[in-house]
Order: C-alpha cells, then sequence, then structure tokens
C-alpha cells in the first residue's frame, strides 16, 4: 500500500535508523531543558536571563524538535504503509498515547510541557496531510508558519508549521540525502546566517517586553533563522571528525528523546524539593543543574542502549502504536 505522493529515494525497508537524526534530537534536547529549567522550577520571580541566553536558546530549540517530530511522522507513515493495511490506524494509536503520555505529564508534574500541543496538533494537522500530495504539504508547510510567524511569533500554528515542513522533507527524499548533500546542506546553512543577522539584530533592538508585537514577532522569526543555522551546522560537522564524538556525546539522548524530556520535569523538581527557592537560582546555577542532569541523563541512555533496542518509554510508546508488544533485549 502506499499514501499520496512521489515515492521517497529510499523505501521503508531499506532505511536504517538515521544518526544525523539522533544527535540533532540529543543537541535539541539539552537546549530545550536549559530553556525549561527555570519555567518547571515555577521560578516566576527569577533574575532577568543574560541577553546572550535569549539569543541563542530561547525560540530555538523547540523549532528544531517541532521539525523532528514532522520528520519522524512522516517516516512512521512509510514504515506504516509497507507493514500493515490500516497504517493510519498505527498513526492515530501513536498520537492517541502521546496525547495519553502529554496529559499525564502536564497534569502530573508541569504545566508547560509541549507533548500534549504535539498530539494534538498533530491529530488535526499531520495525520490527515497523509492524504495530501506532496506539493501540497510543502506549500501548506510554508503557509502555516508563515501564519505562525505573524500570529504571535510562534505557539502552535507555528508547531503545526514545522511538522508538516518536516513531513514535506521526508517526502521529497530529502531526509534520505542527508550525507551526500552536504554542498546543498552548507548553503541553506549560509543562507540561514545572513537572513539571521538582520533578524537577532530586530530581536536586540525591540527588546525582551512580553506584551510587544514587535518583541514577539522578532523572537519568532529570529528564533526559526538561529535554528536553521544550528541543524546546518550540526550536519555539516557530522561530515567531519567530529562525527564520532558528536554521535557518542548527542546520539544516546536523541535516541531516547521522550524518556529523557520526561525525566528532566521530574530532576528538575527534585532539585527544587531539595534546594528550595528557585528564584534565587543564578544563571550559574541554572547551567549547573542542567549539566548534571544532562550528564545522568547520558550514562544512563548509553548504558540501557547497550542491552535494549529502545529507552523504557519509547518501547511503551511503539507497544502502543503496533498494538503488539515489541522486542525490546537486543
Amino acid at each position: 500500500m502506499s499514501l499520496p505522493g512521489a515515492p521517497h529515494t529510499l523505501p521503508a525497508a531499506a532505511r536504517s535508523r538515521i544518526l544525523a537524526l539522533d544527535v540533532v534530537r540529543g543537541v535539541a534536547l539539552c537546549g530545550i531543558l536549559l530553556v525549561n529549567v527555570r519555567p518547571i522550577a515555577a521560578a516566576v520571580d527569577a533574575p532577568a536571563d543574560p541577553e546572550w541566553f535569549a539569543l541563542l536558546a530561547q525560540q530555538r530549540f523547540y523549532v528544531i524538535f517541532s521539525l523532528l517530530f514532522g520528520i519522524g511522522f512522516a517516516l512512521l507513515v512509510d514504515s506504516a504503509a509497507a507493514r500493515t493495511a490500516t497504517p493510519r490506524l498505527v498513526l492515530l494509536r501513536r498520537l492517541l498515547a502521546l496525547l495519553v503520555v502529554g496529559l499525564a505529564h502536564r497534569f502530573g508534574l508541569w504545566g508547560g510541557e509541549i507533548l500534549t500541543v504535539y498530539a494534538l496538533v498533530g491529530l488535526v494537522v499531520l495525520l490527515p496531510s497523509t492524504w495530501l500530495p506532496r506539493w501540497a504539504v510543502a506549500v501548506l508547510a510554508g503557509f502555516v508558519c508563515a501564519a505562525g510567524l505573524v500570529i504571535g511569533g510562534g505557539g502552535p500554528v507555528l508547531i503545526a508549521g514545522l511538522f508538516l515542513a518536516g513531513a514535506a522533507l521526508v517526502r521529497y527524499g530529502v531526509i534520505d540525502r542527508l550525507d551526500r548533500d552536504l554542498p546543498a546542506v552548507a548553503l541553506a546553512g549560509a543562507a540561514f546566517a545572513v537572513l539571521a543577522v538582520p533578524a537577532v539584530w530586530w530581536q536586540v533592538a525591540v527588546g525582551d517586553d512580553a506584551d510587544d508585537p514587535a518583541g514577539t514577532h522578532a523572537r519568532g522569526v529570529a528564533g526559526l533563522l538561529v535554528a536553521g543555522v544550528y541543524v546546518c551546522v550540526l550536519l555539516v560537522l557530522l561530515r567531519t571528525p567530529l562525527r564520532r564524538p558528536l554521535a557518542a556525546a548527542f546520539a544516546p539522548l536523541g535516541r531516547m528523546a521522550l524518556t529523557n524530556y520526561l525525566s528532566a520535569t521530574a530532576a528538575v523538581l527534585l532539585v527544587v524539593a531539595v534546594v528550595g527557592h528557585p528564584e534565587r537560582w543564578s544563571t550559574k546555577a541554572v547551567l549547573t543543574i542542567v549539566a548534571v542532569v544532562l550528564v545522568v541523563q547520558w550514562v544512563f541512555s548509553a548504558l540501557w542502549l547497550r542491552r535494549f533496542r529502545q529507552g523504557p518509554l519509547e518501547w511503551l510508546w511503539r507497544w502502543a502504536t503496533w498494538a503488539r508488544r515489541p522486542a525490546l533485549l537486543r
């Protein structure tokens, strides 16, 4: 069975796990934790973050994570279409399972989590997009991303556009060619960098006033472009001798992204319970917390993946997706 759109560069059965996606996902996970520490800790009256933090981290990494979610969903579309006569039922189960996890996370740990939004946007946008030809998905992605930036500089609308953009990249075979299209990646990175310079300057000029629409738009545009630079730089570096250390440092985190995202919330809340007074945490303290949590997660992820095929929550999610228990031990 096939879904609408031209065939991809590689059939689903021929794909192996794409290392670059795991590395980029791992880096994005690190950035998301850095941004989320104060919100998770409910540090309402905390001192303002330094300007470099807003320019390098705020609204950068969730953009990458959202794009990767769309890519992962589209890769699953291929796999489901090759393995079952009812692929969209598989996709529906996956999104509903994520919704359950997100709601448990939202009401049990932290109200600002993103998984619930991802699941709902996926149900409203990604699942219906599987009936569309790939050109329509690409056009819709550009339109929805632009609308998201205009409406509020980000939020669920931009997430929907990024989901569609990720799906379009898969359906046009771009993801299958990541390791071969280095010049194109470098050119895209240069274009993002050129455009990011005035966007970041605009963000600096308008400041961080949350009530200023110009500031919201500036942060959204700058975040999107800087995220593009980050992704392209990582993809280029993965074609250099830095490939092995980057893979060792970030791929284990990326392969267990769901487990690590949820456990990071619990870890920050544990620090709050032990240390207290999150409103007094300095930037140095936040960086220390992030470093400790990530080191612990990396050690756990690396050791776990030596014995098991997937992270614990990833395995449960896969079980819910396919409605049968997958193998866990290597």
